[in-house]
């Protein structure tokens, strides 16, 4: 039988992001055939410049990278890395924009396409995006959403949960893949997770902006840095102090989850600007799982 929150993933429509996200998770839940069956029709929506997963009038230029892990060794991921590190949008740093047709540099990004960079054999441009969006979206390891280019300004200013959780939770992937880029990103990652553990909510959760005691309590980003804490521990990088910060996060969203599967309180699909359900947030309650599994083991 399959997790209930797994079924529900299963049952849910996905973008490109949210398709491969939930790739990352089969294969972190040893599901490596189911992970490739979702890659494979991510292949089947490729576009014609390399981008995986666009359905629709799809306008993210990086967002497709994250099905790309479960593709290695299929021709599809040939184009989708060459789009990725030749032809995509970005700015004169190499930073790469979120949107095709935009200038906007968001958290978002870190995610989607670190790990693939570390699990291609790209690691120094995996640090060069790191650097990149930290230098124009952080805050003292807290990350506002978006940045525009043009204007060198921050277009949502608010330390978002998950801005950071991308961030933080896009590192500790990528640092699997690759462990010898600690030294450059291990300690920033780290950084993250102490930023937002100060600011947790009486509840164990957190505010959908970070900093903000009106906002609503959001619980993607305990589970996104449950994740964190918990691949950080296992591989290594983080003291094993960390470990019970994982599972309280992981204990803080247990009551969130519905009989049915599904993860209640994140920021919901499809504007993601108040409490509902998402592809993204079961996802991401079954790697935290996975990683805090892998301490035990």
């Amino acid at each position: 039988m399959l997790d209930p929150v797994l079924l529900a993933l299963l049952s849910m429509q996905r973008h490109s992001w949210e398709q491969g996200v939930a790739s990352h998770a089969l294969l972190d839940l040893g599901h490596p055939g189911l992970a490739r069956l979702l890659a494979l029709d991510a292949a089947v929506h490729q576009s014609a410049d390399g981008r995986l997963g666009t359905v629709g009038e799809e306008s993210g230029s990086v967002n497709g990278a994250a099905c790309g892990e479960a593709l290695i060794g299929h021709p599809a991921l040939d184009a989708q890395l060459d789009w990725l590190l030749t032809r995509a949008p970005r700015a004169a740093d190499g930073t790469l924009f979120h949107v095709v047709g935009g200038r906007e540099v968001w958290a978002d990004t870190v995610y989607m396409v670190v790990p693939l960079l570390t699990a291609t054999g790209h690691p120094r441009e995996a640090v060069r995006q790191v650097t990149g969006h930290r230098e124009r979206l952080c805050d003292g390891g807290l990350y506002a959403a978006r940045w525009d280019e043009d204007t060198a300004t921050l277009t949502a200013p608010e330390h978002w949960g998950t801005g950071s959780g991308w961030v933080a939770a896009g590192i500790a992937r990528a640092l699997r893949h690759d462990p010898s880029l600690r030294p450059d990103l291990a300690g920033h990652a780290r950084e993250i997770v102490d930023a937002c553990l100060a600011l947790r909510r009486p509840d164990g959760l957190f505010g959908n902006v970070l900093d903000d005691p009106a906002s609503f309590t959001e619980a993607n980003v305990a589970q996104m840095l449950a994740y964190t804490t918990c691949t950080g521990v296992a591989d290594g990088w983080l003291p094993p102090s960390y470990a019970g910060e994982g599972r309280s996060l992981l204990a803080a969203v247990a009551p969130l989850v519905t009989p049915d599967g599904l993860v209640t309180q994140v920021c919901g699909a499809p504007t993601f600007d108040r409490p509902g359900t998402s592809a993204e947030a079961q996802a991401f309650h079954l790697l935290a799982t996975a990683a805090a599994a892998r301490i035990e083991a």
